[in-house]
């Protein structure tokens, strides 16, 4: 897979004028292939949002470059073209929606790009259907759940046809249902549409799920791999103030008490079946 992303020594401030002021990324290097489904995790203030905002080129780097599809979010003459090919859904769907009926809302950025009508009604059904939305298109957002707006929120961003989904702690408000119905619909946009996905996510349990993890601290990437590596880090991490998914935490703890366990489990399943085999065993 091609690099759709690459951030190259990238520094950001949000106040340049303040000499004073650290940096919010400092010296951040990397680079996210076509198709990837990449978790950034973080503690409060390690720089994981901020670096989202920059795929989109709502930040520009203070020093060093973006460079989405080839573009640097620094030319102001492809940051149109940056942003068709970059969505970006907010931790709160209600700063997302804008209009008083779902098909209406989802049409919005469409209708904004001057697409034909025949068109624009074409990618609203298709968007609404591939987040399981259809049969709510001519309801009011105000009567659906926090995980169906979200849902409608990422069907607005779907019908501009995006190549890669930025998701900012969007299920940071939702109760477990609604989380379960968002990170749902946003693995099957991945695996069956092949949409670049980053989520930054401070649950550990998303985390797992995706191809890969971005750790972050203090503004910088502390460890970046597959999430079974990136997990069996945990005194790394536990050293960082970060947490691990709990069947991790579990198993770290029993190992600690000398009991023979794998070196790593990501979920439920995985722990229950370390547990039943040392139990049998």
């Amino acid at each position: 897979m091609e690099d759709f992303i690459r951030v190259e020594n990238v520094c950001f401030q949000y106040d340049e004028n303040d000499k004073n002021s650290s940096y919010a990324l400092d010296n951040i290097s990397l680079s996210i292939k076509k198709g990837e489904f990449v978790a950034v995790v973080g503690h409060n203030g390690s720089g994981k949002s901020t670096l989202s905002k920059h795929f989109n080129a709502i930040y520009v780097p203070t020093f060093g470059d973006v460079i989405i599809g080839g573009m640097n979010t620094k030319d102001d003459d492809r940051i149109f073209d940056i942003r068709k090919k970059v969505g970006l859904v907010l931790q709160n769907p209600d700063n997302q929606i804008v209009a008083g009926i779902v098909e209406e809302d989802v049409a919005f950025g469409c209708e904004n790009s001057g697409f034909p009508q025949k068109k624009i009604r074409e990618r609203v059904d298709c968007a609404l259907k591939a987040v399981g939305m259809y049969e709510y298109r001519t309801h009011s957002p105000d009567k659906l759940s926090g995980g169906q707006k979200q849902r409608v929120a990422i069907a607005g961003i779907i019908a501009m046809e995006p190549e890669c989904i930025v998701l900012d702690e969007p299920t940071a408000m939702l109760d477990p249902q609604g989380r379960d119905e968002v990170i749902g619909t946003v693995m099957r946009l991945n695996k069956e549409m092949g949409i670049t996905i980053i989520l930054i996510t401070h649950y550990m349990e998303e985390a797992v799920l995706a191809d890969r993890v971005i750790v972050m601290d203090s503004g910088k990437i502390l460890t970046d791999g597959i999430p079974r590596k990136v997990f069996s880090e945990v005194g790394l991490l536990k050293k960082h103030r970060l947490d691990v998914p709990q069947a991790t935490e579990l198993i770290y703890r029993l190992k600690n008490c000398g009991y023979e366990l794998p070196e790593c489990v990501l979920n439920e399943e995985e722990c229950v079946q370390a547990i039943a085999a040392l139990i049998k065993g």
